[in-house]
């Protein structure tokens, strides 16, 4: 598992992983019923404090991202594909919350955004979802 922290960052350290974890998950990159290593291993690996693993694991586990076994480990849970849609929804929403403030800002009018919107979904400026 490849889990990038970057120390410069507002965001803390638990969840930044817990967020790589769930973009791995959505990208399909772990796969439903994977092993996750274990939390000293992770925190070994990547030079974090196993209580920063153990409360991302944690967080994973209360919102339905991974399943703890006792004595066999963490493993991905199933994907309820509701859950992802939840998460990938709350995402685009902070998006369009920034674009809000920043169109006011400028008085860039709600038809200009829909405007800019329809062109960049009809482009190849728009990356497509999988």
């Amino acid at each position: 598992m490849n889990i990038i922290i970057s120390n410069n960052s507002s965001i803390p350290i638990y969840e930044q992983i817990k967020q790589t974890i769930i973009n791995q998950i959505i990208n399909e990159e772990l796969k439903e019923e994977e092993i996750l290593p274990s939390i000293r291993s992770l925190a070994k690996d990547i030079g974090i404090s196993v209580m920063t693993i153990k409360k991302a694991y944690d967080e994973l586990e209360k919102e339905g991202y991974i399943i703890t076994r006792q004595g066999k480990g963490s493993y991905v849970a199933k994907k309820n594909l509701e859950l992802i849609k939840e998460q990938l929804q709350k995402e685009i929403e902070s998006y369009i919350l920034k674009i809000i403030e920043r169109s006011k800002q400028c008085k860039i009018s709600k038809e200009e955004i829909i405007d800019i919107l329809e062109y960049m979904m009809e482009s190849d400026h728009s990356e497509k979802c999988n």
